[in-house]
């Protein structure tokens, strides 16, 4: 997994459904490093990535990278990120109260990262709600509606540059009639749901803006928002760069099971771009992220799913919630995965997490292949990039597929018996990495390169 070369970027994403531990596998790379820089690529406030020290502090980080609990590593907010700020502000606080007072200081913002505005937040969760039974398992932050403004109406976007600009509330204003109008259908399902009140009056009332704008100023008066100029600077400046995906590439935009998924690119697509516009000249090490086992949080297909595991698993940073409902939990899905690694054009290394959680389980499975209504299947077809009709007929296919599992290990010993698994794993997987990363337990200190 080290490189003999001085300058390294590690691209770290999420082989599954989200959930996966890249946090955790983040936190450990940026002690490869001296001069770490975290950056996002993807995704916004809905992240929820769970970083636990040796020493027991812990933050879940949702905008900050996950590095930050490490001084001195940087975090960059790329042109890929969409940014809630007060949610930011909000996160910064809950870091402060954990012993890290810089963070803000040690971050920068790209000035053409989208900005989440409380329009786009209540049309969102007023869309989901008046889905009723067919929800899509949307975070309820906004994030979807906000990428999709940015390509319906690219004009109007509200991106970081113009937080400062005195003609901000007329952007906000704009953007509230629009979303106002779009969600009027949803507005009037939801209009006698108490749970919607709040949503809906953030759209009616003219006055929002105006009070948006006063309590922005505290992120104004500590954010650090770069041009393109600098943020090239800042890349340059660093030799050891750790490119920190969200989401799961099972949830990505045009490779996910629609309409299940994310509006957000999740393989190392918007990583290897950024790279390539910085010009980068150092090594390139693509890290795909695995549980040991298979999660999922949201609406959607999950074969694997199994009521057992999801009893004897609850994991303390999923919990129903209104938005997502409940976590799912199942033994690990190697098709899909299968999938997920050739939907990102392959890996140089896996990394295996959560292990420690399988150990109240004796013997350890997998899903190695799927019986369907036309026989048994080991691949799942990548189809055309965009067409998201194959992508529907993946769903149709998940629906009706019963999973076949296979044994990895039953040993007593909990060290090999974590060791054994994830090397079945990445040969069952076609051996796809040269690079086997695994945790064993919460800290940076329980993750070890085995080869």
């Amino acid at each position: 997994m080290r490189s003999t070369r001085d300058r390294i970027a590690s691209i770290v994403v999420d082989l599954g459904y989200g959930d996966s531990g890249k946090g955790g596998v983040t936190d450990y790379l940026c002690g490869v490093g001296e001069d770490s820089l975290v950056i996002r690529f993807n995704g916004g406030s809905q992240a929820a990535h769970g970083v636990t020290e040796p020493g027991g502090r812990r933050h879940v980080f949702a905008q900050f990278g996950s590095g930050m609990l490490r001084p001195g590593v940087r975090t960059l907010l790329s042109k890929h990120m969409l940014v809630s700020p007060l949610a930011m502000l909000s996160e910064e606080r809950c870091l402060r109260e954990n012993g890290v007072k810089d963070a803000f200081h040690r971050t920068d913002i790209s000035e053409d990262a989208l900005i989440i505005s409380p329009f786009q937040r209540a049309a969102n969760r007023l869309r989901e709600i008046a889905r009723g039974g067919s929800r899509h398992g949307s975070c309820g932050h906004g994030v979807g509606e906000t990428a999709s403004d940015a390509l319906r109406h690219p004009d109007e976007a509200l991106r970081a540059a113009h937080l400062s600009a005195s003609d901000l509330p007329r952007r906000l204003r704009r953007i509230q009639e629009r979303k106002r109008a779009e969600a009027a259908d949803a507005i009037a399902a939801c209009r006698n749901l108490k749970r919607s009140h709040a949503e809906i009056a953030c759209l009616e009332d003219a006055s929002v803006p105006e009070r948006w704008v006063e309590r922005l100023g505290a992120f104004l008066a500590d954010a650090r928002i770069r041009s393109e100029d600098d943020v090239h600077a800042l890349v340059r400046a660093h030799g050891h760069l750790v490119f920190e995906g969200a989401q799961g590439v099972l949830l990505d935009e045009w490779r996910g099971f629609h309409p299940y998924t994310t509006w957000s690119t999740c393989t190392f697509d918007n990583a290897l771009s950024l790279l390539d516009g910085y010009g980068w000249d150092g090594d390139i090490i693509k890290i795909g992220v695995i549980r040991g086992y298979a999660t999922r949080h949201g609406a959607g297909p999950f074969p694997t799913g199994n009521a057992m595991m999801t009893r004897l698993l609850p994991d303390a940073d999923n919990v129903m919630n209104d938005w997502q409902k409940g976590f799912r939990v199942g033994w690990l899905d190697l098709v899909a995965i299968r999938y997920a690694i050739a939907a990102c054009g392959g890996i140089d290394a896996l990394a295996v997490t959560c292990l420690d959680r399988l150990k109240p389980i004796r013997t350890w499975d997998v899903c190695d292949a799927y019986e369907t209504p036309t026989g048994t299947i080991r691949d799942l077809s990548l189809g055309p990039r965009q067409d998201l009709a194959h992508q529907e007929s993946l769903t149709s296919l998940l629906a009706s597929a019963k999973p076949k599992y296979r044994m990895t290990t039953d040993r007593e010993d909990f060290d090999h018996k974590a060791i054994e698994h994830a090397l079945a794993v990445n040969s069952l997987l076609g051996e796809p990495a040269e690079g086997l990363l695994i945790s064993t337990g919460p800290t940076r200190a329980d993750k070890t390169v085995i080869f």
